[in-house]
């Protein structure tokens, strides 16, 4: 394979993997890795490294859209920050003792929750009750919808902070920007609107992913050439996917789409993990 088609193929790829992480906000790491490690062959540690610095573009490219839209509650992703980062430099650290088919499995593990994840049902729950600690930080907000502007209250801060600490961890032990556990986090745990839930999650991703790129880019495992090509297709994949979600009310075809194509990533790479090709 050449160099010219080598590029090609995670131009296409990373672009769709954008796409399909900024509708879901679970960031284009489930795509982009089993791309590199069981289509191309890439060392698994490269492509975590690839992959973070696409998480920190699509979350660059979707969450302007978000903010500028009102959607996003930025008081909230910011407070929350502090747990997925503390978490996100453990798990990088962790990540490099860690063999690299161990990692893989879990990966497939994730995805697979992923995949069931993205196609469960979303109430767009809408708390009444406030509780203290969010209204003493200041996390209550609203978001505009077709029908005017909804005002919501967050619940449950202490278990959302937690949660956050744990997806940090997996973020930067399988270089994924780990949106699902923070979509987990806020929709279910913390009562937010699915909508402001995915949001706020394209819009946390790349501050966690950063904090564990730095360690990977110390480990020298962040190669410029094999980065830039999914940056690019990442980031223009995200921006298409943040003008979808703003204007329309339903993406379940999209998450069709995704869930399988996510559970068959699954299953190679848990195949892979098992026998040792990775």
């Amino acid at each position: 394979m050449t160099i010219l088609v080598f590029t090609i193929i995670i131009l296409i790829g990373s672009y769709f993997a954008g796409l399909l992480g900024s509708l879901t906000g679970l960031g284009g790491g489930v795509v982009i890795i089993p791309l590199l490690t069981i289509l191309l062959k890439v060392d698994i540690h490269y492509a975590i490294g690839a992959s973070l610095v696409s998480v920190i573009a699509t979350s660059s490219g979707s969450a302007a859209a978000y903010v500028k839209e009102g959607i996003t509650n930025m008081r909230l992703g910011m407070f929350l920050e502090i747990a997925t980062t503390l978490g996100a430099m453990c798990g990088a650290v962790l990540a490099v003792y860690i063999p690299t088919h161990y990692i893989a499995i879990l990966f497939g593990v994730i995805l697979t929750a992923s995949a069931l994840l993205s196609l469960r049902k979303k109430a767009e729950h809408i708390v009444q009750h406030k509780s203290y600690l969010a209204e003493k930080l200041k996390l209550n907000s609203s978001y505009p919808t077709a029908n005017g502007t909804v005002e919501y209250g967050v619940s449950k801060v202490g278990g959302g902070f937690f949660m956050m600490l744990f997806a940090g961890v997996i973020s930067g032990l399988l270089g994924i920007g780990s949106g699902a556990l923070k979509v987990i986090a806020m929709d279910t745990i913390m009562r937010i609107p699915f909508k402001v839930s995915t949001t706020t999650s394209n819009f946390m991703i790349g501050v966690t992913a950063s904090a564990s790129a730095v360690v990977y880019l110390q480990r020298g495992y962040i190669s410029p050439g094999l980065s830039m090509p999914v940056v690019i297709g990442v980031l223009f994949g995200a921006f298409t996917g943040s003008k979808i979600l703003v204007h329309t009310s339903s993406s379940r075809w999209l998450r069709w789409t995704f869930a399988i194509v996510v559970t068959f990533l699954a299953g190679q790479m848990i195949y892979n993990g098992v026998t040792g090709k990775i």
